[in-house]
């Protein structure tokens, strides 16, 4: 019998539960570690923080969900990872052993590294559904008083369809309450350019992301660096390509939204040969570890180089047709392994993002994630918007469900119908 354990209960540790369940043999056992006791649909977060949603609309309750799979679940954070000793610690005392991990947990969101950056402070966050909940009543309080918004990503933030998701939201929530005229937004963020994404851009999303930002009356800064937030102020140094401040703003607002930093989280910081100086999970091709080789790493907490050197850190994006791939491979390359075979599976790493903009959107396909691609396209319109709404439906119907299907292959490519794009000369 092997016991594995699934670090994490998000997209990532919650696909990988269920499609491990499916491919190992039943005497294996499966334990789920989740700092929290339910799973939520982060991209379902921006429509939470303008109440289009509830907390309890995007959350499913772990415990019962999994115990119906024959899933153990323990609802604890992890303080110490201690790989050397296929042992994880836990906040609330305990200790669980394995033979093989996977790491799911996401990020930790590095509000500090910028002073009065987060919801502790004077900007609101769509990171999180508590967060986005909280900023959800902050928004009723602004809407009717409405100011200033200054929203976007900071520097280092690996994230940034949610920034745009936001901004053109609360447009579009604005305009349906009768008060757009009387809001002035700014979008900040540390792209070199609008569209960039931390992909060096996808298809034509520089041009259509400027030409709805002008469409929507929202100004822009790039290469932006957040110096530091006050309460109804936020500093901004916009940097050359020499590296030095171009120009300063002080960006006067009654509302913000700035995505923050990601970082490994505290129970990862400093492991030698399993983290990088960030905190993120090293793996190789299989998705696996190269000192540790029972462990693999998914998701937003694996490191990834950027696409290029930038006037302000710009980290890259990892989406939910990446993560899924990434979970294939790592429960293929685990059955290998119990079964003595070499690893083989190797995750795409191909882009597929649906990004809503409340009354329309973007969809974007890079394959592979990391120019030079095969396919390079992007596309947008009142479709998006309504993929994105069914999508959630499905994702949420999964998880309750425990099932292993690999939605965004089946659902979102069959929605672009990847086999109807086509590149220049075909």
């Amino acid at each position: 019998m092997a016991h594995i354990v699934v670090l994490g209960g998000g997209i990532g540790g919650m696909s990988a539960a269920f499609e491990l369940k499916d491919a190992l043999r039943s005497s294996d056992r499966i334990t789920v570690i989740s700092k929290v006791p339910y799973f939520q649909f982060t991209p379902s977060n921006p429509w939470v923080a303008v109440k289009w949603r509830k907390k309890s609309d995007i959350t499913v309750e772990l415990a019962p969900t999994l115990k119906r799979k024959g899933i153990d679940f323990i609802a604890s954070a992890a303080s110490a990872v201690k790989p050397e000793k296929n042992r994880i610690e836990l906040e609330n005392g305990e200790a669980v052993e394995y033979d093989y991990l996977i790491i799911a947990t996401g990020p930790d969101l590095a509000f500090d590294e910028i002073e009065g950056l987060g919801p502790d402070a004077f900007t609101s966050s769509v990171c999180d559904v508590n967060h986005a909940a909280l900023a959800s009543e902050e928004w009723e309080a602004f809407c009717k008083a409405p100011g200033p918004i200054v929203v976007g990503a900071v520097q280092g933030a690996s994230c940034y369809g949610p920034a745009y998701e936001f901004a053109m939201i609360m447009d579009t929530d604005l305009k349906r309450r009768r008060i757009r005229d009387k809001v002035a937004m700014t979008f900040v963020t540390a792209e070199p350019y609008i569209g960039h994404l931390g992909l060096d851009g996808v298809g034509d999303t520089k041009s259509v992301l400027e030409s709805e930002l002008r469409e929507r009356h929202i100004k822009w800064i790039t290469n932006a660096r957040v110096d530091k937030v006050e309460k109804g102020l936020m500093h901004v140094s916009e940097i050359g390509e020499d590296g030095e401040v171009r120009k300063s703003h002080e960006l006067p607002f009654d509302h913000s939204m700035m995505l923050p930093a990601f970082r490994g989280i505290k129970a990862l910081m400093g492991v030698d040969g399993l983290v990088n100086p960030r905190g993120f999970v090293i793996v190789d091709k299989h998705q696996r570890n190269p000192k540790y080789p029972n462990v693999f790493g998914i998701g937003v907490c694996i490191a990834i180089p950027p696409v290029g050197k930038t006037p302000v850190p710009v980290g890259v994006p990892k989406t939910g047709y990446m993560i899924e791939s990434m979970v294939a491979a790592s429960v293929n390359n685990i059955r290998a392994l119990i079964d003595g075979r070499e690893p083989a599976d190797e995750a795409t790493w191909n882009a597929v993002c649906l990004a809503d903009f409340g009354d329309g959107g973007v969809a974007f396909v890079a394959m592979p994630q990391i120019p030079p691609r095969n396919v390079n396209w992007s596309s947008h319109g009142k479709w998006v918007h309504l993929a994105k709404v069914a999508f959630e439906k499905y994702f949420l119907r999964k998880v309750r469900k425990g099932s292993s299907e690999p939605l965004y292959e089946k659902y979102v490519l069959k929605a672009l119908d990847i086999t109807k794009i086509r590149q220049p000369g075909e």
